[in-house]
């Protein structure tokens, strides 16, 4: 076995057999390191290659050293800034080790406060945790580190864009992640280090994240001046009466991932009255305090996966939110005070016990810009269904998911939103459904199911599919054609129709749709996948 360690401490801990020091890089070593980083195909001038080898010899033969200040200067081809990057490197007073000298230079010499708020973000996680993308972005949108855009894609892609050049200049490394294969993030410990070491000049941090702590942090630790906690992945069970932080001014505090932790007093939240993001995802709580009501700056309350949540207190107060995450738990029923959220943009949540969501409370959502109703798999909750003319009232809608009851309620959707801008993504289904056979549909295409319905064609063939329509799945359809069911003119990219159980149909198009599309829409490879009974 071979271990590896910054601290010749933990090879004597643990009785190493032979200890070998890995030595600094030669000077050679280092210039061919400091130029691969750089740009194999960057041609330097004899005065600027001068000092890149001294800017090498800054980085004192330590490759992550090297790696992350080469990756700073990629595409820079300015003398001053070449001569001022070894200025700034000899004159750097960084107390600690030689590496964090070069990392915290390397941090100094991004100039932008964003992308800086962003690294020191990914140390609120836990050391070496891979970080998805899409969870992290929305926590930035959640803190204004992204500014508020004309559309929530518009946000993504700006931190998508972020993320990138972080990764760029080698301060996070690139992963997939093994549970979805989506792209992430990872920060290197040494970075982790050197971004702890800023957090802790101002004193407004407390970050314990993965330290495996069995209680809360003691009450002198919960200064006033507190600003962001990150106690994610603990090992905790509660947070007794005893604990009530009087911090005034801390706006973010996660708790996520603390899976044993199944109870917290109401005296918890009383003086936290700025909290601006609480997340207690993946937690076993039952309930949430009744104090969380009175969290008036509250702009995202993340509940997800709290798969033994049985009650969430009124939400009347939190006019302010606008993320609400309440997907995979147990709810007994509704939340109340959801129509007072008036600048609410981003609801994801299951049933809550409910067949049908109440009518009434989406058109005053008028600002949400994700919605999605989703379904719980493999439970004996019943499917929530929703109206189509309240989901058409959202005029700014990019991502839906739901479930019309029946082909009357999809049509009415359709034609509620005549003219409203396409969506990004959606999953719909129309009928009765069988979600064991839906549970794997990727959710970020553009998809809609037809199951165990009876087509009208008299009342409803005027009505025309959802721009930009990908997949198409039908089962136990009575109806002879698709062009029974809706009108394809507008489906130009659809992709794929799975067509299962539908006997009474004799042909997927009509011919007068067949040479229109051919010579006209020209859509691309469409697969139907007949599956007889």
């Amino acid at each position: 076995m071979i271990l590896t360690t910054r601290s010749e401490t933990v090879c004597y801990r643990i009785a190493c057999d032979h200890k070998i020091q890995v030595k600094p890089l030669f000077e050679g070593e280092a210039w061919t390191l400091f130029k691969e980083n750089l740009g194999r195909d960057i041609a330097l001038s004899l005065e600027v290659e001068g000092i890149a080898k001294d800017i090498t010899r800054e980085c004192a033969g330590l490759p992550l050293g090297i790696i992350t200040v080469a990756g700073s200067l990629r595409g820079v081809d300015d003398l001053h800034q070449w001569r001022n990057t070894l200025t700034k490197l000899r004159e750097s007073e960084f107390r600690d080790k030689e590496v964090f000298k070069l990392l915290r230079f390397s941090y100094d010499r991004l100039g932008d406060e964003a992308l800086q708020k962003c690294l020191l973000y990914c140390a609120l996680f836990p050391e070496d945790h891979w970080i998805q993308r899409e969870r992290l972005i929305g926590y930035l949108i959640d803190e204004g580190i992204i500014k508020e855009m004309r559309s929530r894609k518009d946000a993504f892609d700006e931190g998508h864009t972020m993320l990138n050049r972080l990764e760029n200049v080698c301060l996070l490394e690139s992963v997939k992640m093994a549970y979805d294969g989506r792209r992430g993030v990872k920060m290197h410990d040494l970075i982790r280090d050197m971004a702890f070491h800023i957090l802790r000049e101002n004193l407004q941090y407390m970050v314990k994240a993965g330290a495996q702590l069995k209680e809360l942090p003691d009450a002198e630790e919960w200064t006033e001046n507190l600003k962001t906690v990150s106690l994610m992945r603990n090992r905790f069970e509660e947070i007794p009466s005893s604990h009530s932080p009087r911090c005034p001014y801390l706006s973010t505090l996660l708790l996520c991932q603390n899976r044993l932790l199944g109870f917290i007093a109401d005296s918890f939240f009383k003086q936290l009255h700025g909290l601006n993001v609480l997340d207690l995802s993946r937690t076993g709580i039952k309930n949430l305090p009744e104090s969380v009501s009175d969290l008036v700056s509250l702009t995202a309350l993340l509940l997800s996966c709290c798969d033994k949540l049985k009650h969430v207190p009124s939400l009347k107060k939190l006019t302010a939110l606008k993320r609400l995450d309440l997907y995979w738990t147990t709810l007994e029923k509704m939340p109340q005070g959801m129509e007072c959220l008036t600048n609410l943009r981003y609801l994801r949540m299951n049933g809550c016990g409910e067949k049908e969501f109440p009518c009434g409370i989406l058109p005053k959502l008028s600002h949400l810009q994700v919605f999605e109703l989703k379904q719980l798999m493999r439970t004996s909750y019943a499917p929530i269904t929703v109206k189509g003319k309240e989901v058409g009232s959202l005029r700014n809608l990019e991502t839906l998911e739901c479930h019309f009851e029946d082909f009357s309620d999809f049509v009415e959707y359709l034609r509620s939103r005549d003219g409203i801008q396409s969506l990004s993504t959606y999953k719909i289904l129309v009928g009765m459904v069988d979600y064991l056979y839906w549970e794997n549909i990727d959710d970020s295409s553009k998809t809609v199911g037809l199951c165990n319905l009876s087509i009208n064609r008299d009342g409803d063939f005027q009505v025309k599919f959802l721009n930009g329509i990908q997949r198409l799945i039908c089962e136990r359809i009575n109806a002879r054609s698709l062009c029974d069911v809706l009108s394809l003119e507008n489906a130009t990219e659809l992709e794929d129709i799975n067509i299962r159980d539908c006997n009474n149909m004799e042909s997927l198009v009509s011919s007068s749709w067949f040479c229109e599309a051919v010579f006209g829409i020209k859509p691309r490879s469409i697969k139907p996948a007949l599956i007889p009974c």
